[in-house]
């Protein structure tokens, strides 16, 4: 027909699903639409499973809920938060691409400094595709960005790089903050957009948030394990974190990147500070004997795929923080969980029977 336009295909439009965890309608994906339209959503119903999430017309999606989650993974089931956004990890557990993009129902299309929209998706995978420099820093951040390159004094033999396992983006307007400091600073919003992109270094670790990540599933999908939160759990608000603080271990054993800065999305909406402090009041705690934890693993050069390094990474979280507090004797045992699920989902006869709504 004359006149008719034929979108243009996007990156990766086979080879990637987005994955939303939600409690309520997605009219969010609205002003995605340009972006997302294309792509495969994963939608994970939290909460209560006899509500009905509506979706705009026009999207490819399945969509689970807990009875999904109970009936695909019986017992396993267990290792999935109920109640809280950590309940994502079963999208990436059930998709079957190579990548993975997930993002929060309160995160709307930022505007870049010029006004225009900004396609974070985009940009996410630009960052997959090309390489991390995790062993030596390069001063014009992403060296293979247009415009930029190895600075003078940068060994020729590290240009070559290696895989990105992870992109992290960011949020202009609520930043991502712990209740404390959201008490003390209520009024605070990001207005600052850094136009970077940066490797984070091997061997130090970073707090990961997960409501603007993409990563690649291949590589590195059974270590992006959001743990025990939520409903029945001492702690919340510390899934993202988790999961970062294990992947970035891996990725340093194995030799891939981590990323952070661009994308920016707009994070829309501040969460209560006095209920997240409840939820984060003895993980503010517990944090000073995590991260020197995670500091000073040391995997074994026996653990050659993430599943082994996990399942090592489990029997250390059980031997050294079982004895600050039962929970994490709890989250060693679900991590196990996880990466037996994970294979059996994912092993070559392995199929998750599918979602109960399309």
């Amino acid at each position: 027909m004359a006149g008719a336009s034929v979108k243009p295909t996007p990156l990766l439009k086979d080879e990637l699903d987005i994955v939303i965890p939600t409690i309520r309608n997605l009219d969010f994906l609205e002003m995605w639409r340009p972006f997302f339209e294309q792509y495969h959503l994963i939608i994970v119903q939290d909460g209560d499973p006899s509500k009905t999430i509506k979706v705009p017309e026009g999207f490819d999606y399945e969509l689970y809920n807990r009875n999904d989650i109970n009936r695909i993974l019986g017992p396993k089931a267990s290792c999935i938060s109920f109640k809280d956004s950590a309940c994502r990890c079963f999208g990436y557990m059930v998709s079957k691409k190579k990548y993975i993009f997930t993002i929060d129902d309160d995160c709307f299309v930022a505007k870049d400094p010029s006004d225009k929209d900004i396609n974070a998706l985009e940009q996410h995978i630009k960052n997959l595709l090309s390489p991390a420099t995790p062993n030596f820093f390069n001063t014009l951040y992403d060296p293979y960005r247009e415009g930029a390159d190895f600075v003078r004094g940068y060994p020729f033999s590290l240009r070559e790089g290696v895989p990105t396992a992870v992109s992290h983006g960011l949020w202009l307007n609520i930043p991502d903050y712990d209740a404390p400091t959201q008490l003390v600073k209520p009024r605070e919003r990001n207005s600052r957009y850094v136009d970077a992109v940066l490797t984070i270094p091997k061997g130090t670790l970073f707090p990961m948030c997960g409501m603007n990540l993409a990563f690649n599933r291949e590589l590195i999908g059974p270590a992006m394990y959001f743990g025990l939160m939520g409903d029945g759990q001492p702690i919340g608000r510390y899934d993202d974190m988790w999961a970062g603080w294990c992947v970035k271990v891996i990725c340093d054993h194995l030799g891939w990147g981590v990323k952070t800065g661009l994308p920016y999305i707009w994070h829309s909406k501040a969460s209560n500070p006095f209920v997240n402090l409840k939820k984060e009041y003895k993980g503010i705690f517990w944090q000073e004997d995590i991260i020197p934890f995670f500091q000073s693993v040391v995997l074994p050069k026996e653990c050659t795929t993430v599943q082994k390094c996990y399942i090592e990474l489990s029997k250390l979280v059980k031997e050294k923080l079982g004895p600050i507090d039962p929970y994490f004797l709890k989250l060693s045992e679900a991590m196990v969980t996880w990466i037996e699920a994970w294979d059996e989902l994912n092993s070559a006869g392995g199929d998750s029977n599918g979602p109960a709504k399309k």
